[in-house]
């Protein structure tokens, strides 16, 4: 399972501006707690035809559609072609790719939306890590601190692999599918194109190409 588990497994690295700071890491929640140092990297190399800064560590592609009652915090960087709905909660240390979709009233937190994720309504996404056209269906949350906060370990039936990290949500790999009003448990990873169904509650490591119907069942794609 673990070589499931890699950053090259999980995401296709041209498919995000943040491509860089994976580089010399192995798994995806090794990169948490550089997002924001590099972000402030990143973004004073942006070239200003194509970002403007809005503010200390602030910068939005200029053909970014971000609504006026969104809020930002930096570090932060908003990639072209992506739209911030209508007070969306960006706090800090994210970094929302090309084309992607940030919904009314969902709030960002340590984060790195690859290129065309949607988070687009009432989503709750802290300390992940989204892939290539992943999508979060309404209302579906990272849960990113565990209620004994312990460190987070992820899971996959006997196997357990920590991470040393307080706070992780979830992993998903390119083109996964969350259902509406679910919700991904601290040290949740999805391999690429797997579909999480509506209501659901996600614990540890869902292989690539599976259906997740409950904790119980999780079945091969046909």
């Amino acid at each position: 399972m673990k070589e499931q588990l890699r950053i090259s497994e999980l995401f296709d690295l041209n498919e995000t501006i943040a491509k860089d700071i994976f580089e010399g890491a192995e798994y995806p929640w090794e990169v948490l707690p550089k997002i924001s140092e590099f972000i402030v990297k990143l973004g004073n190399t942006l070239s200003e035809d194509e970002y403007e800064k809005r503010g200390e560590n602030i910068w939005v592609a200029k053909d970014a559609d971000v609504a006026p009652t969104a809020f930002l915090n930096g570090p932060l960087i908003i990639g072209k072609g992506a739209t911030v709905r209508h007070c969306a909660f960006i706090r800090g240390n994210a970094i929302v790719g090309e084309g992607a979709v940030v919904g009314n009233s969902t709030e960002l937190k340590n984060v790195i939306l690859f290129n065309k994720v949607q988070v687009p309504h009432y989503n709750y996404v802290g300390d992940s890590i989204l892939g290539f056209k992943s999508h979060m269906g309404a209302g579906s949350i990272t849960s990113n601190v565990k209620s004994d906060k312990t460190l987070v370990t992820i899971k996959d039936g006997s196997e357990k692999y920590e991470t040393g990290l307080k706070k992780m949500g979830a992993v998903l790999g390119d083109n996964v599918e969350v259902g509406c009003n679910s919700v991904l448990n601290p040290g949740t990873v999805v391999g690429r194109c797997s579909n999480i169904y509506p209501l659901s509650m996600v614990r540890g490591f869902v292989p690539a190409n599976s259906i997740y119907k409950k904790q119980s069942e999780i079945v091969e794609k046909q």
